[in-house]
């Protein structure tokens, strides 16, 4: 508990990624993506819980296998509306205050998520996170808001896209919501990296990052990434000839 408040980090994850199925379970340093984004998060100071937000397709019991082989919770709901999944992932173990993480984050890093935690504390507001105006590299993206406010966001809008992308609709109406972005500093503001899992290129870059960092440090941090591609920048030669299908902001 912080402040009170029960911190629940909610991971996107299934099984039907367009561009690279199965993604989530491919293996990073000996483990599936999802378990090392799972444990990553488990060392946060701050959250209370995490779960995994899949879907009801059959497709996706692999990820409830692996959830339940490493105990960790788990809902399933929507595909499609994946706003009202992350809401009743949050809602199923009673969380006050959401942690969204993508699937697709393996190098997230606990840190950034403990002082999001503690700056929205601070700045008493209804959304932080770390993109909302990109500063940060892509796969650290990290966003925390309360349980009550994606539920007003869901009696608010039925539009599709606000629907599929869980936040959209809050740091799109900054006059409906006080909003607080962490702007980077250093080697880490350095917005044109791509750290994020979406294709094969993505996977060989992120995989070779493990194998450099994790069997020395399991618990290494989001500069350790940067140092890496800053000194070997051959590493991000192929992820950067990717057209990623969505622009994230």
């Amino acid at each position: 508990m912080f402040n009170g408040k029960k911190i629940v980090a909610t991971i996107e994850a299934r099984m039907t990624s367009s561009r690279l199925p199965g993604k989530v379970l491919l293996d990073l340093g000996g483990k599936p993506s999802l378990q090392q984004i799972v444990e990553r998060l488990r060392r946060s100071k701050h959250i209370d819980e995490v779960v995994v937000a899949t879907t009801v397709n059959a497709t996706d019991q692999p990820i409830v296998d692996l959830c339940e082989t490493i105990g960790c919770k788990y809902f399933r709901g929507s595909e499609e509306d994946v706003l009202l999944r992350v809401l009743d992932t949050a809602k199923s173990v009673d969380g006050d205050i959401i942690v969204e993480i993508t699937g697709d984050c393996p190098v997230i890093d606990w840190r950034h998520v403990d002082h999001l935690v503690e700056l929205f504390f601070a700045q008493d507001c209804d959304y932080a996170a770390n993109m909302i105006e990109r500063s940060f590299p892509r796969g650290f993206d990290t966003q925390v808001f309360p349980v009550s406010v994606l539920d007003k966001v869901n009696e608010s809008t039925k539009d599709q896209q606000d629907h599929e992308h869980v936040s959209l609709y809050i740091y799109s109406n900054p006059d409906k919501f006080k909003l607080v972005n962490w702007v980077a500093e250093g080697k880490m503001h350095n917005p044109d990296l791509e750290i994020t899992l979406d294709t094969q290129e993505d996977y060989e870059m992120i995989r070779k990052i493990y194998d450099k960092l994790y069997h020395d440090n399991n618990d290494f941090k989001a500069e350790d990434v940067v140092d890496l591609l800053l000194v070997q920048p051959e590493l991000f030669d192929e992820v950067k000839k990717i057209k990623r299908k969505i622009p994230h902001k």
